[in-house]
């Protein structure tokens, strides 16, 4: 069988923890899937690019990056951090896309996976940005290309939520979700329920690194608004900008609101939800008081859950518990074996 040469474009906490995955079940995907790998180009802003197409030494690349020295002396040739450039040049056959996420616009993702589409490769991105504002778009070139473009890991890591809707849940319309999704600031407010004040609490996720240097994205609401939007784009079929999504960020919870609630028995929490309606859907992110007999008032910590509404099934409810980079790497790897598997 010969080799599937792969490609990383982002080298951080859940690219290395891929790379990781990949070596562990290297032999296992060889003898239940026939299928043989080998990793033919890195490039990430922090610790540069490097490209072979014999393929690279994986675990060297992973010991230089975690000791933050840079990935060119395993290059064969001139690598690039250059995204797109990069993605021309590795000659890989999948490309992994996992840069930070622009809220905003979805960019640089969005060019990145187009180009490797445009040249041929599978696709596999936990980037929520290029979902929520170019899905339909990259979609159809994928298709076009007879190539898949599949994004498991970009909402609750890897839980199979778009591949269950995509694959085991024929003909169902999905109707409703309610959740916790931002594991960001349900951590946040269950340290807060510990008595540490807003401020410590977010310290602290920054410190264990789930919070960005810059935790706006999160406390703001604006990490779960994409995510509300990507699964109403893909799941629901009705394409949403996180702008569209109604948003309420946890950035004005008092320590004093947070014990006043679990005093008359209750909790916070940054509630993600959409409702189909006439003209569409309503989808929103906010601030929500939650009873004891609510699924979400046990989803503490990291943890997520989501609760979904269909037209042919009653209430479907998938919880994660305290999930880190090795189980957003899982629905990559997820992704891989099913691109190689499945035809477009």
């Amino acid at each position: 069988m010969p080799d599937i040469k792969l490609a990383l474009l982002g080298f951080g906490n859940v690219g290395r923890a891929l790379a990781r995955l990949l070596l562990i079940k290297r032999d296992e995907l060889r003898r239940r899937y026939q299928i043989n790998w080998q990793v033919v180009g890195i490039t990430t802003l922090r610790h540069g690019g490097a490209i072979d197409p014999g393929g690279l030494d994986l675990e060297q690349a992973l010991t230089l990056a975690e000791a933050g020295k840079d990935l060119s002396p395993l290059s064969l040739q001139p690598a690039t951090i250059d995204g797109e450039i990069f993605v021309r040049l590795c000659g890989a056959d999948i490309l992994f896309e996992n840069t930070p996420v622009n809220y905003q616009t979805g960019q640089p993702a969005i060019s990145h996976i187009r180009t490797a589409i445009e040249s041929g490769m599978h696709v596999i991105t936990a980037n929520k940005g290029p979902v929520v504002h170019a899905y339909q778009e990259l979609t159809e070139l994928a298709r076009s290309r007879k190539v898949r473009f599949f994004f498991e890991s970009a909402v609750m890591d890897g839980t199979p939520i778009f591949s269950m809707w995509r694959e085991t849940l024929p003909a169902a319309d999905l109707l409703a979700f309610r959740g916790v999704l931002n594991s960001t600031t349900n951590l946040i407010l269950t340290l807060m329920e510990e008595e540490k004040s807003f401020d410590e609490a977010v310290v602290y996720t920054q410190e264990i690194g789930i919070a960005e240097t810059d935790p706006s994205g999160d406390i703001q609401g604006w990490d779960a608004a994409v995510k509300v939007a990507a699964l109403v784009t893909v799941l629901m079929r009705v394409p949403i900008k996180p702008a569209q999504v109604t948003r309420e960020g946890i950035e004005g919870l008092t320590l004093k609101d947070v014990k006043d609630a679990l005093a008359a028995g209750r909790r916070w929490k940054l509630v993600c939800q959409a409702t189909r309606v006439d003209d569409g859907v309503h989808a929103s992110v906010g601030l929500e008081q939650v009873e004891p007999s609510d699924s979400l008032y046990n989803v503490i910590g990291t943890s997520s859950s989501i609760t979904f509404e269909s037209d042919v099934l009653g209430d479907l409810t998938i919880t994660e518990a305290n999930p880190g980079p090795q189980t957003t790497a899982y629905g990559l790897l997820a992704d891989f074996i099913n691109a190689v598997h499945s035809s477009p």
